[in-house]
C-alpha cells in the first residue's frame, strides 16, 4: 500500500465497514478514498449499503458539491423540500447549501457510491 497522499490502488475489501455519525440502523460505508485511507486533501470517495429503514440526518453543505450514483435497491432521497424514489442508476447532484437525506425505504440493500468534495464545509 502506498503511503498516504501518493498514488495507490486499493481493495474494497481492505477497507471495513463503519457507520459514520448522524448515520442510523445499519448505514454502513467504506471510506475508500479519504484522508485517513489514502491522504486526499480534496475528495472524499465511499461506498455505502444501507440495510433497509437505515438513513442518514437531514443535513446541508455549505461549500460541498456531493454526488450520489445508486448501484442496486431503492430508497428515498429527500433534496430541498422534495422526496424521489432513487433506484439503480440514477445519479443524485447536490450543490452546496441543499437539505438532503436518503433512506432505504426497499427490501433489501441499498447500496450507492457517495463523491464529496472539497472534504469539509471550512
Amino acid at each position: 500500500m502506498a503511503e498516504k497522499g501518493e498514488a495507490c490502488i486499493r481493495n474494497i475489501a481492505e477497507e471495513p465497514w463503519q457507520q459514520f455519525p448522524a448515520h442510523y440502523g445499519g448505514a454502513l460505508s467504506k471510506a475508500l478514498v479519504h484522508p485517513d485511507t489514502t491522504g486526499s486533501k480534496q475528495l472524499d470517495y465511499r461506498i455505502s449499503t444501507y440495510q433497509p429503514m437505515a438513513y442518514v440526518e437531514r443535513h446541508v453543505h455549505k461549500v460541498q458539491e456531493q454526488v450520489y450514483h445508486v448501484l442496486d435497491g431503492e430508497g428515498l432521497m429527500e433534496v430541498g423540500d422534495e422526496k424521489r424514489v432513487v433506484r439503480k442508476h440514477d445519479v443524485i447532484f447536490l450543490p452546496p447549501g441543499v437539505w438532503h437525506s436518503i433512506q432505504n425505504t426497499g427490501l433489501g440493500d441499498l447500496t450507492f457510491i457517495v463523491v464529496t468534495t472539497p472534504l469539509t464545509d471550512d
